[in-house]
């Protein structure tokens, strides 16, 4: 099987098991948000998942990260020495987990009071259950990426986003509200885990004969490595994360729902994206250990070129529609959330280039230089929410988030071309097809929206906009029609 064909089979796995987590995550967004939790519940549960992200890198580190690296690596030149990798990985994770989570059931109530809201606490004491799960679960996943299996790590996503939808609905028809949506995530967590660790054990380290001796050094190398992939996981944490922790302290669990809102659906907005990053990164360390570097360049700029089709007119489609589309799906309530979501929009752009980056870096072995980007970049949003949140409210972390992570893509993208050598100029004539494009499918939702007042006319606006932009790509000749075909087919 080619280069290609891998990664478009391991795409369409990764993507349909992301549109049914996203799909799973966009109902229980829409029945929490619409149905079953008011704005002050939302937010709450929210915040205490951000608070708990912030616990989880403690618990996690950076050893999946590091595993999956060496994986990759050893699969193709010592297969034997993978049962050690794996066996030293549960290892670590199970004292590092057991330190945290005894640490949060010990000051669980403390914290709570620390940041402001005491009613917190039985969020966090529920915390303990929420890390141990979700660290075995998104474990299993990263380790299937290391052995460039997709479709397991797929599943394993899949069947969590399902379980949690249906648990957590279930809990809070129970009556037992935002706390219920909590257990309804660490029973759908607990699901996948058992599921993704039982698939690595019995099709992936018992099979395997084990090497005679694990290689001298090489644990030392699989603890050393996750030290940049630490840095750069709390970095993320401190981009995604603690903007909402920071909006629930200095302000009111409604802004937190409104914030989470507009994350959660430019999370949804950015499934594709990260569905690809995840599936091709393997290859780039494959590609540079064989020497091939010209291949994994055009696998880059190719996957680039081609997201950026995509999320540019999205972000633009998005900005101009939020505001119907928050008032008319979620409810008047949630008004609040529009802002955010416009500012937000252009967060699309650049994370979607960072799901394709991020995770190829770490496989091209620049996980060190990643990490100091990030690290810098981190500070600098967790200095400006400090400073705007309580200035200009919860537009503020949307700012802040927007501002801090243009410098960081930049440098990712400047990474990269050290690397791979990127054609720029090749790059930009591409770039200003695309923005064309974006711009005449602009014109035509502007002219169209102030006239939605359904639900139904609303998905009839963003349907112009994607019919428009669809002739637009096969009219440039940006996408061959045939190549379409070929991907789907």
């Amino acid at each position: 099987m080619s280069t290609r064909e891998h990664i478009v089979r391991g795409f369409k796995a990764t993507l349909v098991a992301r549109a049914i987590y996203m799909i799973s995550s966009a109902l229980l967004m829409f029945v929490l948000a619409r149905y079953l939790l008011d704005p002050d519940g939302y937010g709450a549960l929210y915040w205490a998942i951000g608070i708990l992200a912030v616990v989880q890198l403690f618990a996690d580190v950076g050893l999946g990260k590091s595993a999956a690296r060496y994986i990759s690596e050893y699969r193709e030149t010592d297969p034997g020495q993978i049962p050690h990798l794996l066996r030293s990985t549960v290892a670590f994770k199970l004292v590092v987990l057991t330190v945290v989570a005894s640490a949060l059931l010990v000051f669980h109530e403390r914290i709570a009071v620390l940041l402001g809201d005491p009613s917190a606490a039985p969020f966090l004491a529920a915390g303990v259950l929420y890390i141990t799960v979700n660290s075995f679960n998104v474990f299993s996943q990263i380790a299937f990426q290391g052995f460039n299996r997709l479709e397991y790590s797929a599943a394993v996503q899949a069947i969590g986003g399902t379980a949690r939808l249906v648990f957590a609905v279930l809990f809070v028809l129970m009556g037992l509200g935002a706390l219920g949506a909590l257990f309804g995530y660490i029973v759908g967590y607990a699901i996948a885990a058992v599921f993704g660790m039982a698939v690595l054990y019995y099709r992936f380290y018992r099979p395997t004969d084990p090497a005679p001796t694990y290689e001298e050094g090489l644990s030392r190398r699989l603890a050393e490595y996750s030290v940049p992939l630490t840095a750069t996981r709390s970095a993320n944490v401190v981009d995604k994360q603690i903007d909402t922790v920071l909006v629930g302290v200095f302000l009111t669990p409604a802004a937190v729902a409104f914030y989470t809102l507009g994350k959660q659906i430019t999370d949804f907005v950015l499934a594709p994206a990260e569905s690809l990053g995840f599936t091709i990164s393997p290859n780039f360390g494959e590609q540079k250990a064989a020497g091939k570097l010209e291949e994994a360049r055009r696998i880059y700029e190719t996957s680039l070129t081609h997201t950026m089709l995509v999320y540019v007119p999205a972000a633009a489609g998005l900005a101009i529609v939020a505001e119907p589309f928050i008032t008319l799906v979620f409810g008047g309530d949630y008004a609040g959330a529009v802002p955010v979501l416009q500012i937000l929009a252009a967060f699309v752009v650049l994370q979607a280039i960072t799901n394709l980056t991020s995770d190829s870096l770490d496989y091209l072995g620049r996980a060190r230089a990643r990490a100091v980007a990030k690290g810098v970049t981190a500070a600098a949003n967790l200095g400006l929410n400090l400073l705007l949140i309580p200035t200009i409210g919860v537009v503020g972390a949307a700012l802040a988030t927007v501002a801090t992570h243009s410098v960081y893509v930049a440098v990712n993208l400047y990474i990269v071309h050290t690397e791979l050598s990127l054609r720029l100029a090749r790059l930009g004539r591409s770039m200003a097809i695309i923005c064309s494009i974006t711009g005449a499918m602009a014109v035509a939702v502007l002219l169209v929206t102030p006239m939605v007042s359904t639900v139904l006319m609303l998905f009839a606006t963003i349907g112009l906009g994607g019919l428009v932009w669809a002739v637009l790509v096969l009219v440039s000749g940006f996408v061959d029609l045939r190549d379409v075909r070929s991907v789907v087919g």
